[in-house]
């Protein structure tokens, strides 16, 4: 039988078996799908000038690979769609290596996927190619609705994070594939990415505070819809905007204590040192306002001068939920897309979530108590330093006045002979 015949044969056979064992619960793995993969594998390997025996291999494979969802279960229809392509080659080839080569190709399909050579990898690209095009959100929601169709109640929620995880290990087996398609896969991931979080937000959002769990809010594991409360959720946005408040006044002063005393040791460096050689009198006290000014400066500084840390986090600090990801410090370094990934899954875990946001007002908290430590130091220096330079110069200017003035005597200048 010539190939064009066995086209022909395979196309009618598999046609048949959708028709006849139609399940209105396959709306996704139904003739269209399969038809689309025929036509994506047909695309790939004429790409790939493939011979017409290899072209006859993916053609079948593509078109039996996912026959067995008429009869069995998702885990079980690649074994299943194999035993009905070798039913239907015993009767139309004798050609065994053909038979095993369709074979390989469909079980390359089978999660986790190892595809070994060109054939295994254009079945597999086939398989999904569409999770690099547009119509990845309508595909996505079909198959959504056949799960449901076929095993009742889900939820959305977890499907998304298996799709994502899905998506992630994901790769695309031919050149052809991974420059068209990558960058729209990346796309398609993104935006699921979000709208599970917005899920998530939404279901957290709705969650009921029971009564008993008002008792005992900071048990995590047992009281996540309590914490989800729009009670809690503002006190920690006003705890942190206060503590932001806080830090933004403890700047402020010390700005103030910075500018003021720079410029009293402006005036003293361009006036009073100039004068000191000839109004000694002057040193103590101005070398007494002089070091208070600096100080006050230097504490001041300190007191503002930030600290950040190495700035990278491992894939390890995030599964141990140790790394603070709303703290810019520790994620500057790392690349958007490391951050944009342990961001995702802090959203998706409320433990972590609000254990970083609990973290971040204590680490607030302890910079402020740091801060406003040393510009309360920093303002009694100021002051103390004040007052003593005006009391040195005081008694500088009362001792300089007590002091009696020089006689001068005047000799004449002329003989009274």
């Amino acid at each position: 039988m010539d190939n064009h015949s066995m086209y022909k044969k395979i196309e009618h056979y598999v046609k048949g078996l959708f028709e006849n064992k139609a399940d209105p619960s396959l709306v996704f793995h139904n003739l269209k799908h399969t038809q689309t993969v025929v036509a994506r594998a047909k695309e790939i390997a004429g790409h790939y000038r493939l011979s017409e025996k290899d072209m006859l291999i993916v053609f079948a494979a593509a078109w039996f690979h996912d026959t067995g969802y008429l009869f069995t279960d998702a885990a079980a229809h690649e074994d299943k769609s194999v035993q009905i392509m070798k039913d239907f080659m015993a009767v139309n080839s004798t050609d065994n290596e053909l038979t095993g080569t369709i074979e390989q190709c469909i079980l390359a399909t089978k999660m986790p996927r190892d595809p070994a050579n060109i054939l295994q990898h254009i079945i597999c690209d086939a398989d999904t190619y569409h999770f690099g095009t547009k119509d990845f959100k309508i595909t996505d929601k079909l198959t959504k609705q056949e799960l449901r169709l076929r095993n009742g109640e889900l939820d959305k929620a977890d499907f998304n994070r298996k799709t994502i995880e899905m998506l992630e290990r994901h790769q695309y087996y031919t050149g052809y594939c991974k420059d068209l398609l990558s960058k729209t896969k990346q796309k398609n991931m993104k935006k699921l990415k979000k709208k599970t979080a917005a899920i998530n937000y939404e279901q957290a959002q709705e969650a009921p505070v029971g009564a008993a769990k008002a008792d005992n809010l900071l048990n995590f594991e047992k009281d996540k819809g309590g914490l989800m409360s729009k009670g809690i959720q503002t006190m920690l946005r006003l705890t942190s905007e206060n503590h932001l408040k806080l830090s933004d006044m403890a700047d402020n002063k010390a700005n103030i204590l910075i500018s003021v005393n720079a410029i009293i040791i402006s005036v003293i460096l361009t006036l009073l040192v100039r004068k000191l050689q000839e109004e000694a009198w002057l040193t103590i006290p101005t070398i007494i306002f002089l070091t208070a000014s600096v100080a006050t400066i230097v504490i001041s500084i300190i007191a503002t001068r930030p600290k950040i840390s190495g700035g990278t986090f491992s894939t390890q600090d995030i599964l141990d939920k140790k790394t603070n990801l709303l703290f810019f410090g520790n994620f500057y370094r790392a690349s958007y897309e490391e951050y944009d990934q342990a961001m995702r899954q802090m959203m998706l875990d409320t433990n972590y979530l609000y254990g970083s946001l609990i973290k971040d007002i204590y680490s607030l908290g302890t910079v402020l108590g740091r801060k406003y430590k040393l510009i309360r130091l920093a303002y009694n220096i100021f002051m103390f330093g004040i007052v003593v330079s005006v009391i040195a110069f005081a008694v500088a200017v009362f001792f300089y006045n007590s002091e009696p003035p020089a006689t001068t005597i005047q000799q004449g200048t002329g003989s009274p002979l």
